[in-house]
């Protein structure tokens, strides 16, 4: 699973992402110019947050935090603004151009990687030298920016690992052990071989679309996406082109729904109705399930992800950005940092299916509590976190591969799939088109 996927947990009324709206050149170019704000020692002043379509799920939770942050400094004052997640990055460029972006954002890797590009966001590890140590380091690491050094530009917040869920009794089924999940690329595809076989076209393995799949498979099966300099795509290689090959039989076999690879089917209504094996890979998925599907939810099993040759797992990090040229910069660095301690992150994933990316936060046992491991939502959280000790920034999907270049790669693993071109073909004009659009973005 890669990012795209994990946009899709949380609790209700929770967003766990934007993908990124907006091109790269939606922000003028000399965002990169301004001055950096400097610390006082004094933490006091006005200071705006914002968030995203939090409200009114969390508002009690969410102002609560600002109200005990505002107690411990009285001379500090919170201006808290949410806003919907449609158009969130339009709104962020237009308020990038107009000078009036929050002192304190909250932001998505996509957004994120909008404002850090541009020179927008203040550098936290520059201003607070010993903060790495509090946050898992999959999580703290992934809001780096690509020849930026060590700089890191946004304190992590809430994330979402991933894992793998599937249907024991479809498992079963196809003649595969519930005990044994797969734990590779390749084997993932060989189970799913075998439950085309054994389905009677009854139902399927996992869903078409290559977008859910891209490019986390390839990292895994130990494909470079992007060669040591970071300017340019690599991922046309012969383990790509078996990767499609491969996609091609299983979805000409019926390993895959037939409509599902051109358009967005409901997969928890399909996983739901029995028609899927295997599920999303995120705990909020089963939270889903147990409330819409609770004879499915009986049979769900939870284990940890597909990590093959990497070792590792993707994650899907939420964070909170402080604006570079703040006017209280001291106030914005620790309301940034209260929100997201552990305390206060685990209250927060005790609301809504999310996970601190704070270490203290993460090693509360109401993460680690497995129950007598027969209920899958238990069982999914406490996976979950043991999975985020192995999270890896080498597993997310780098900031180069923006929601442009996945549509362009997916166009042609579409066809592939199909039948439409060679594979070869297809993995080769897939890495022309993500490397054009790779120098365009850097051109402007």
């Amino acid at each position: 699973m890669t990012r795209s996927n994990l946009t899709r947990i949380a609790g209700a009324g929770l967003v766990a992402g934007v993908l990124l709206g907006v091109s790269a050149c939606g922000v003028s170019g000399g965002a990169g110019d301004m001055k950096a704000a400097e610390r006082t020692g004094r933490v006091a002043g006005e200071i705006t947050f914002r968030t995203l379509q939090l409200k009114p799920v969390y508002t009690a939770y969410v102002q609560g935090v600002i109200d005990a942050f505002e107690e411990k400094y009285p001379e500090a004052k919170v201006k808290w603004e949410d806003v919907p997640g449609d158009g969130y990055n339009e709104k962020l460029v237009a308020d990038a151009q107009a000078g009036a972006l929050p002192d304190v954002v909250n932001l998505s890797t996509d957004s994120f990687q909008l404002l850090g590009d541009r020179g927008m966001l203040a550098d936290v590890a520059a201003l607070d030298g010993g903060a790495a140590k509090d946050y898992v380091p999959g999580a703290w690491e992934q809001f780096k920016l690509p020849g930026k050094g060590d700089g890191v530009f946004a304190y992590p917040w809430y994330v979402t690992p991933e894992i793998l869920t599937y249907n024991r009794e479809l498992f079963q089924k196809a003649g595969l052990d519930p005990e044994a999940p797969p734990t590779s690329v390749e084997q993932f595809f060989d189970y799913a071989e075998r439950i085309a076989a054994n389905s009677g076209g009854q139902y399927s393995a996992f869903m078409a679309d290559p977008k859910g799949r891209l490019p986390g498979d390839w990292q895994k099966m130990g494909i470079p996406i992007l060669n040591e300099k970071q300017d340019r795509f690599t991922f046309d290689t012969d383990k790509a082109v078996e990767w499609a090959e491969r996609m091609k039989d299983l979805y000409a076999k019926g390993a895959m729904p037939k409509e599902s690879l051109l358009k967005s089917d409901d997969v928890n209504q399909l996983y739901g109705g029995g028609k899927l094996v295997f599920g999303p890979g995120s705990p909020g998925f089963v939270k889903d399930i147990k409330r819409n599907a609770p004879q499915i939810y009986a049979n769900t099993k939870v284990a940890g992800a597909v990590t093959g040759t990497l070792g590792h797992i993707g994650i899907y990090a939420q964070s909170l950005g402080i604006k570079k040229d703040t006017k209280h910069l001291d106030a914005a660095a620790e309301f940034a940092k209260w929100v997201t301690n552990g305390p206060n992150q685990v209250e927060f994933s005790k609301r809504a299916t999310i996970y601190p990316s704070n270490a203290q936060g993460l090693a509360d046992p109401y993460f680690s509590d497995r129950g007598d491991g027969t209920d899958a939502e238990t069982v999914a959280r406490a996976v979950g976190s043991e999975q985020l000790k192995t999270a890896a920034l080498d597993a997310n999907t780098p900031v180069q591969w923006t929601n442009q270049v996945g549509d362009a790669v997916v166009r042609e693993m579409q066809k592939a799939i199909k039948g439409e071109q060679d594979a070869r073909t297809a993995v080769r004009k897939a890495q022309e088109a993500a490397n054009k659009l790779l120098a365009d973005a850097a051109a402007k």
